[in-house]
């Protein structure tokens, strides 16, 4: 048991590993520190969207903004898409899953927002569907996703694409650079 434990540990560590090492990803990274100051700077909002395990990561993430991270500070405007359960539930019974957040973007997004989707997949429809929406509404899109960016890399701003095709580890990744970027943001607002 000590070995299974071991080498699941090791890969969440190469993963990350594979992160610090990357060029690349590390400018993206800073990249969306830059984009996301500017907009809670400008008075914008950074909303947040994902399904199953990156929805409760969004969630995470969006508080981390409008509670608080390190410092003691004033609340920054910062929502996951998902929590509204009423709102959730009679769009994708009245129109479908696919448009949960799109529709909702369409009636909250303002130009200079940032819209932050995770997807391990790179593939969640609704969240490529925002994007769609975003872009028509001057919305910055961020994705985070696996390896590969599925559909996803093709529709976005900036891709956080993790090295890893593992669900778990890519998770892990996506929080720890979540947490990462609301760090620096914080320190360049307050």
């Amino acid at each position: 048991m000590k070995e299974r434990l071991q080498q699941i540990i090791q890969e969440s560590i190469n993963t990350k590993q594979q992160i610090i090492n990357n060029d690349v990803l590390l400018e993206k990274i800073n990249n969306c520190v830059s984009l996301i100051t500017a907009a809670f700077k400008a008075g914008n909002k950074v909303l947040f969207c994902g399904n199953g395990g990156s929805a409760a990561d969004a969630q995470h993430l969006a508080a981390e903004f409008s509670g608080r991270f390190y410092k003691d500070r004033k609340a920054l405007p910062s929502e996951a898409l998902h929590c509204n359960s009423s709102y959730l539930t009679a769009v994708a019974n009245d129109y479908s899953y696919d448009v949960i957040y799109s529709r909702l973007l369409e009636g909250i997004g303002n130009k200079g927002d940032v819209i932050v989707g995770i997807s391990t997949s790179g593939n969640s429809k609704n969240i490529i569907n925002a994007f769609d929406v975003a872009k028509k509404n001057g919305i910055t899109t961020i994705a985070f996703t696996g390896e590969t960016g599925g559909k996803m890399k093709d529709c976005c701003d900036v891709l956080i694409n993790i090295p890893s095709n593992n669900t778990p580890r890519i998770q892990e990744s996506h929080i720890m650079i979540g947490h990462i970027i609301c760090e620096l943001v914080e320190e360049n607002l307050f």
